[in-house]
């Protein structure tokens, strides 16, 4: 950018010129004019104005000295902005003209003529003068075109001016340092006033020269009050003692770090430190700082009281492991004999498993702290203890770990207490998991808190099922009053023994139980709770019968045996007579008829009679190897013309590989026979297309066959083999079949049961009989190849 001088314009006069250089006037007026400017920065851009006034349009400006970097301080041109950008870019480097000829103005401490080389100005030479002073060093530079000349005159002139503003500038220089001096001083007052903390100054007769605004409020005294006092004066000491308690020795600059007063007991760190004076001469002052760490100090030694006699351990640690501190808890805890000899043990050889502590370390890291960590390390005799960690870290500024600390509870004895409970807890549960009885504990509210292993297999659920549900959910609903009236009364301290209770699973009967209630009390004697204890008595209930029913049917045999021989004797007289009279001629129709009525009725009451006699009787069988499923097809073959013309399906399922038994084949045809006219009776009532499946097959150890049908069920299953009991019609049955059957089938030594259908109509018989022993297979074959 070419740089053109404009003209000056008409009429322009400055307020200084050059034609009054030389002149008193002018260097009065031109000193006063820089006096009167406001600052330094004010009057340095005064002189480059003033000199740019003078020598126009010459660019005018001054370059200051800054920790070896010069920069432009102010600036007169008719084009400043683009000036300004050229000078200082090439101040910006420290080898361009500009900066080397500033350079060696203020070298030669003179003024200078040097070429430029600015090719994007119209700057030809520049002329510096060196304005120096105390406290700064700079130039006052004029940048001269190629067509500019200065004349001896003009550097006189601009030397003089140099001189005045040299002047200027150190006066201002001066202002502004007392200014800076005065108000460092009074800041310096009012820190000293600000500080918390007392603070005192004394010279070296240790006599008060200053004290701070807490110390002076402290003593309640003002502050030139204890001017020129001995320091010991301030703190109530005796005159016998130093006139400073906290100058050991002046000359070897020893100083008390630490000082309790006396009269309020409180403790003071103390900081010391000498002032020097500017000049030889001057005294030196002492300036004490006391901060009371009263508060601090105690609770440091209720820390450290704290610290060594809590029952827990107490540690520090470095991260490398080192053990920097411990209580004398964590000695005992690990049988060392000090708190030294633990100190020597590194925290890595404590652990059972050196590697839970790496496992720690990396916890305490990642978490900051610890709660209740469960560890197991060595005393120092080798035994394991066992304790709980509560420990965090603690991290210098920068975020690094610097300690750890954390304190240990023993364990050890819980843990053992807490193995044996677990021991017999388990031992207990095992127990009660493996009795055969349920066994379930009740709240007040009737709501099974605890239930057994086998309670809960028959409640049909997991335990978690079970608690919380009602124990009369799993009683038939029948008896469910029965249950609830013996709760409230174990609820009311008295025991229920041997209440028999049939339970069940939805609507599947499980069995009988019987059920013994006892009260459960807490310590100041209420009931809380209630034990049920419930033993299956399902076997022992079916024996019972089957014994009352042997009993019964005993009985009855000997009754029915008495009646029968009472009753055929004359019987027969009526049968006989009845006879001959019949084989009368003299007879006419009219009486024929009714003989043989009574013929006919003597016949069927001694077939009666008959089977009577055999009921009571119940002759020992003969017998032999049977195959059931042959004695079932002849069974089926007497019935299968009469069950095919009423339409009933019979369906066999009999199991080919069915073994032999010993058995009366006659006997067991009259028992199948009997069972089977049974079922077509039922079937043929309930109206509907008949159907009888027959099967076979070999079911622990027994031949089992069933009769099962689709007919109209059993009314009274637990009566069906009771004499004379019948459901039919009178005239169609006796009620004695089925009793000769249980008879003969109890002969064989099996047993016979019956029971209605769960998932369809109608109902099933079911025969079970011993297979053949060896034993008695050989004894048969031997007898057969005898009578052969």
């Amino acid at each position: 950018m070419a740089y053109f001088a404009p003209t000056k314009p008409q009429g322009w006069e400055p307020e200084t010129s050059a034609s009054q250089a030389g002149t008193v006037e002018f260097l009065l007026r031109y000193a006063e004019i820089l006096k009167a400017q406001p600052g330094l920065k004010a009057v340095l851009q005064r002189i480059a104005e003033q000199t740019h006034t003078n020598f126009y349009p010459t660019c005018v400006g001054l370059i200051a000295e800054e920790e070896g970097r010069f920069y432009l301080s102010a600036l007169a041109s008719q084009d400043e902005r683009s000036h300004r950008i050229a000078i200082e870019q090439d101040l910006a480097e420290p080898y361009q003209s500009i900066t080397v000829a500033v350079r060696k103005t203020l070298n030669e401490n003179r003024q200078q003529l040097h070429s430029l080389d600015l090719s994007h100005t119209d700057f030809h030479t520049f002329f510096g003068a060196p304005i120096r002073t105390s406290q700064s060093s700079t130039v006052l530079a004029l940048f001269l075109t190629a067509d500019q000349r200065l004349t001896e005159a003009e550097r006189t002139f601009v030397s003089a001016l140099t001189q005045i503003a040299t002047m200027a500038v150190s006066d201002k220089e001066l202002s502004q340092l007392f200014m800076r001096i005065t108000r460092s001083s009074r800041q310096w007052a009012e820190m000293f006033d600000s500080i918390s903390d007392f603070m005192l100054l004394h010279d070296e007769q240790q006599r008060i020269s200053r004290v701070n605004r807490s110390l002076s409020e402290k003593l309640g005294k003002h502050p030139a009050a204890v001017l020129g006092l001995p320091v010991r004066n301030l703190f109530g000491l005796s005159s016998t003692s130093p006139a400073c308690p906290f100058c050991l020795d002046l000359r070897s600059q020893e100083f008390r770090e630490e000082f309790r007063e006396p009269r309020t007991g409180n403790t003071y760190l103390v900081s010391s430190s000498r002032l020097r004076g500017v000049a030889e001469e001057t005294q030196q002052q002492i300036v004490h700082v006391l901060k009371d760490v009263t508060a601090s100090r105690r609770a440091e030694r209720l820390y450290r009281e704290l610290f060594d006699n809590i029952q827990e351990g107490a540690y520090f640690s470095a991260p490398g492991g080192r053990l920097l501190e411990v209580n004398d808890a964590l000695v005992r805890m690990l049988g060392y004999n000090s708190r030294e000899e633990l100190l020597s043990v590194t925290a890595h050889d404590l652990y059972v498993e050196p590697a839970h502590r790496e496992m720690t370390a990396r916890a305490l890291n990642q978490f900051g702290r610890l709660r209740n960590h469960e560890l197991a390390l060595l005393r120092r005799d080798g035994s394991i203890i066992y304790v709980l960690e509560n420990s965090f870290v603690v991290r210098d500024d920068a975020g690094q770990v610097m300690e750890y600390r954390g304190v240990l509870l023993d364990i050890t004895e819980m843990k053992n207490v807490q193995s044996q409970l677990l021991r017999e807890h388990d031992f207990n549960t095992q127990i009660l998991n493996h009795t055969q009885s349920l066994i379930a504990v009740i709240d007040t509210a009737g709501l099974v808190s605890y239930a057994n292993r086998r309670c809960c297999e028959v409640a049909g659920g997991e335990e978690a099922d079970v608690v919380g549900s009602r124990l009369e959910a799993i009683v038939q609903a029948s008896h469910r009053p029965v249950l609830r009236g013996a709760i409230e009364c174990v609820l009311e301290g008295k025991a229920v023994n041997n209440l028999e209770l049939p339970l069940a699973r939805e609507r599947q009967t499980i069995g009988s139980f019987s059920v013994n209630l006892s009260p459960m009390r807490s310590p100041n004697g209420e009931v809380n709770s209630l034990v049920a204890v419930m033993t299956d008595i399902t076997d022992v209930a079916i024996l019972q019968a089957k014994l009352m029913h042997t009993e019964k049917m005993a009985a009855v045999g000997q009754l029915v045996s008495g009646v029968a021989h009472e009753v055929n004797n004359p019987l027969t007289a009526i049968l006989g007579f009845a006879d001959l009279l019949l084989e009368n001629p003299e007879l006419n129709d009219q009486v024929k008829d009714d003989l043989q009525v009574i013929v006919e009725e003597s016949e069927r009451t001694r077939e009666i009679v008959q089977n009577l006699l055999s009921f009571a009787r119940q002759t020992p069988p003969e017998k032999h190897a049977v195959d059931v499923n042959q004695v079932l097809r002849r069974t089926i073959a007497l019935r299968s013309y009469d069950m095919g013309s009423h339409g009933i399906e019979l369906i066999e399922e009999f199991d080919a590989t069915l073994p032999e038994i010993v058995g009366d084949a006659h006997q067991l045809q009259q028992v199948f026979l009997n069972i089977l006219n049974n079922g077509c009776d039922a079937v043929r009532e309930a109206g509907r297309r008949g159907r009888i499946v027959i099967a076979t097959e070999l079911s622990a150890g027994l031949v089992e066959i069933r009769f099962r049908d689709n007919g109209t069920g059993i009314r009274y299953p637990e009566r069906i083999f009771d004499p004379f009991f019948t459901t039919k019609e009178v005239g169609k049955g006796t009620g004695l079949g089925l009793s000769i059957c249980y008879g003969i089938v109890r002969e064989h030594s099996g047993e016979i049961v019956c029971f209605n259908n769960q998932e369809s109509e109608g109902a099933t018989f079911a025969i079970r009989l011993p297979l053949m022993k060896g034993n008695t297979a050989k004894a048969m074959a031997k007898a057969a190849a005898s009578t052969n």
